[in-house]
């Protein structure tokens, strides 16, 4: 997924040449109407357009060649028509690259798993393959043609995903949870007046002024959606083993700090659901586990760095950002349309996130007082409150 610009090739339409160095990255083309003096010279305007995280300069230049006292705008190439072969592709590109394949093709992985007689080689292979083929789609010749078609349709694309930020922009005006008369925590705790509650979740908290720069902000909004969201994630799959084993499933170790010692020192089987045969690398060790989650998360986290526009050598367009990509992968139901009810979904995501995190603090400070798990503490506590609490399991700490 290199950035690199293609080489500059001329276009002639009529009486007009043009350059166009075309950036990998996806960069918007700039039009530019450049007329000649009267002494016949051509004037050359260079415009320089930021718009990633990057910052990766795009650069277009054009000659126009119109008779004096004329100028005329240059219109695009035309678009190719798309093949069968080229809509495959962009189709597929936009499959593996959702979170929800990943979900789907767990199914087909064990079917495919079983077939190979759980052979370690064949697990982890399957854990490469979505990375490995989207790699491979952005150096093969349909993935080129994939490409060029899609920069052809980025400025169209752009322009719906400007309005469309727009619309989120104007909701955030509107809404109660962002602006100066948001919500805010009480006193001294909500009064950072570098922030002007622009973003989901703002509630004036930052004593230490740690987001007074604003890198220093965008840096921080992002890695507390990315731990808000695992976060959520983890919660659930902390309480639903032991949910499950409550009601009689055998999971082999429903307890989740426990779950890693356990394969460490024997050779436990993990089933997804204590369905027996239902797993992929359950029956495996903890190394080849450890590889299979390196790749399978190597890719999104290698895209997740380059920015919002990796997907674009694969025909991918996204048209949200950093945070929020939106498109067909992260947003295949389109919400982010509903633009009031996408920024008040963004407001309840991050406090259900903040909410997460505490719930996983708690859940590490539990285990290591009890030595217990986050469900059989709740039992614990209501059968036998006054001596089953923090202040109780405490003053009776054994360090």
């Amino acid at each position: 997924m290199s950035l690199a610009m293609k080489t500059a090739t001329p276009i002639m339409t009529g009486q007009t040449s043009a350059l166009w160095p075309t950036p990998r990255c996806g960069a918007r083309l700039v039009h530019l109407n450049c007329a000649r003096t009267s002494a016949g010279s051509a004037v050359v305007r260079v415009c320089r357009d930021k718009y990633s995280r990057c910052h990766q300069k795009s650069w277009v230049l054009r000659a126009s060649q119109e008779p004096e006292g004329r100028s005329s705008e240059q219109p695009a190439p035309a678009d190719a028509p798309e093949t069968l072969t080229t809509r495959a592709a962009k189709l597929a590109a936009e499959i593996v690259a959702s979170p929800i394949f990943y979900l789907v093709a767990g199914l087909l992985a064990i079917k495919l798993v079983a077939s190979t007689g759980e052979d370690g080689a064949a697990i982890f292979i399957f854990a490469a393959l979505p990375i490995t083929a989207l790699t491979a789609l952005s150096k093969s010749s349909v993935g080129k043609q994939v490409q060029e078609q899609l920069e052809a349709k980025l400025p169209e694309l752009q322009a719906e995903a400007d309005k469309t930020r727009a619309a989120h922009a104007e909701a955030r005006r509107q809404s109660k949870w962002y602006g100066p008369s948001r919500p805010r925590l009480p006193g001294p705790l909500g009064s950072a007046e570098h922030l002007i509650g622009a973003i989901a979740g703002d509630a004036g908290f930052d004593p230490l002024g740690l987001s007074k720069e604003q890198a220093s902000f965008a840096k921080y909004q992002e890695a507390e959606l990315l731990h808000a969201r695992w976060a959520m994630l983890g919660v659930v799959g902390c309480l639903v083993p032991e949910l499950l084993a409550l009601r009689g499933v055998d999971l082999g170790e429903p307890v989740w700090w426990k779950v890693g010692a356990s394969k460490l020192n024997s050779d436990l089987t993990l089933n997804w659901g204590g369905i027996e045969g239902f797993r992929i690398a359950g029956k495996q060790g903890i190394g080849l586990i450890a590889a299979c989650q390196a790749v399978l998360m190597g890719g999104p986290e290698y895209a997740r760095y380059v920015g919002i526009r990796s997907l674009e050598p694969v025909g991918v367009f996204l048209p949200g950002d950093q945070n929020y990509p939106g498109g067909g992968p992260f947003d295949p139901l389109n919400y982010a349309a509903d633009a009031d009810g996408f920024v008040e979904q963004a407001v309840k995501e991050v406090k259900n996130g903040r909410l997460a995190m505490l719930a996983m603090l708690g859940f590490f400070v539990q285990a290591a007082v009890t030595r217990v798990g986050p469900v059989q503490n709740v039992l614990d506590f209501v059968a036998d409150p006054a001596h089953n609490n923090i202040f109780w399991n405490l003053a009776h700490l054994q360090l």
